[in-house]
């Protein structure tokens, strides 16, 4: 005979929301943090008194701490306690948005970028990630898999836009009458307390759930060939995006035009609207010309944009071409995440989601400081040149390489 007791336990994890819910929730409250984070940390860096190289030293370093540390939750971590993990990183979270606000010397401000959850890119490399994607790949079916993604994709890129936009938070707060450094720290705390509500979002996600029956570990089998050829050809693409990581990106603005940062702020959460509208859009174009397809085809106009806004002298058409871009740069995400989680065993998902997102991590870690270097001496185009060009060669690279490489639902497609 049922309890009472036990009745009420049942109707209580039934009235959870759905663990999907849960992680697009999670990734709002984060991406929120990482849109204005981005944009202020330049600033912020700058104001302590650090130079443009400074810049790209802590974004790297911030790239390279959060590639080891999914390391070890790939090499260490249990796939059944994915819950606990993503609740330990968002205690990281939390202490990342209070150490920074309370550090000023270079070296404490390095240490806490390389053990913290600090994102300089935004949104697609963190140690959040990996695990994600685990999670919401088992709680989809393979027809709405990539539907799922973008999903998730199009959830974290309105919110890093709307937190694009509260970069412009500082200016309110220094105009009644707060000095600019505190301003700046307070948005630092403000990314802390988001830290502690996307806990309080993976906590209600059920333990059972979060596992991966019969898997005891991250750890791949017969889909490691393919995992590691894919990992090679991604960590391509990310060491061409550290050359113009968002926070470098932000800084190239307010550096090469003299930006404002209200206006710095503004440009980011249009290019952030654009760029969630095109999750959406690369779902609808992946069901009709394939996942490979549809990430090589949007992927390499999207770099002659980047190129062709290093070159312009004027700042309109700098940032029309970005806002291009924006609308273009971003459609492969959500259809990468699927492509890999489909060409995979379930069991091996967690893994492949590790293996392909730490050598991302590791390759654009290597980047960013030569970019801030390369800023530093004056070669304002030369970063973003650079970033376009071998972007360009990776899309080449993976579509000849996997050309016959189909998820299940698209074999049998012509």
């Amino acid at each position: 005979m049922r309890t009472p007791i036990a009745d009420s336990g049942r109707d209580a994890i039934s009235r959870r929301p759905a663990p999907a819910t849960c992680l697009y929730l999670a990734r709002a409250l984060r991406d929120f943090g990482d849109g204005f984070v981005v944009v202020l940390l330049p600033v912020y860096l700058i104001e302590l008194g650090h130079s443009p190289f400074v810049v790209g030293l802590l974004a790297t370093t911030a790239l390279l701490g959060s590639s080891l540390t999914t390391l070890a939750i790939g090499l260490f971590g249990r796939s059944e306690a994915q819950r606990a993990l993503l609740l330990g990183a968002s205690v990281l979270m939390v202490g990342t948005g209070i150490a920074f606000a309370a550090a000023e010397d270079f070296g404490w401000l390095l240490l806490i970028a390389f053990v913290g959850t600090i994102n300089p890119s935004a949104g697609n490399v963190s140690i959040f990630v990996p695990m994600e994607h685990a999670l919401l790949a088992g709680s989809a079916e393979p027809r709405t898999r990539t539907r799922s993604f973008a999903v998730y994709g199009l959830v974290g890129a309105l919110a890093a836009s709307i937190g694009s936009l509260a970069a412009g938070s500082p200016e309110l707060l220094v105009a009644l009458g707060g000095s600019r450094i505190d301003a700046l720290r307070a948005m630092f705390l403000a990314y802390a307390a988001l830290g502690l509500a996307g806990g309080l979002c993976y906590r209600l996600i059920p333990a059972r759930v979060a596992s991966v029956p019969g898997s005891r570990s991250f750890e791949l089998g017969r889909s490691r060939p393919i995992v590691l050829r894919l990992a090679a050809l991604f960590s391509i693409d990310s060491f061409a995006g550290g050359f113009a990581v968002q926070s470098l990106l932000a800084l190239w603005l307010f550096e090469r035009f003299d930006l404002s940062l209200a206006a710095a702020g503004s440009f980011f959460f249009a290019s952030g609207l654009l760029a969630a509208a095109s999750y959406p859009a690369a779902a609808w174009l992946a069901g009709r010309i394939g996942l490979l397809n549809t990430m090589v085809y949007t992927h390499i106009p999207s770099s002659l944009c980047l190129i062709g806004a290093a070159l312009a002298t004027d700042l309109r058409l700098a940032l029309a071409l970005l806002l291009a871009r924006a609308a273009l740069s971003q459609m492969d995400v959500p259809t990468r995440s699927s492509y890999v989680m489909a060409v995979v065993t379930p069991p091996e998902r967690a893994a492949a989601a590790s293996v392909t997102s730490v050598p991302r991590g590791l390759a654009a870690a290597a980047s960013p400081a030569l970019a801030g270097a390369l800023l530093a001496e004056g070669y304002w185009s030369a970063p973003l040149v650079i970033c376009g060009l071998l972007k360009i060669a990776y899309d080449l690279l993976l579509l000849w390489t996997f050309r016959g490489v189909k998820p299940p639902e698209e074999v049998g497609r012509t």
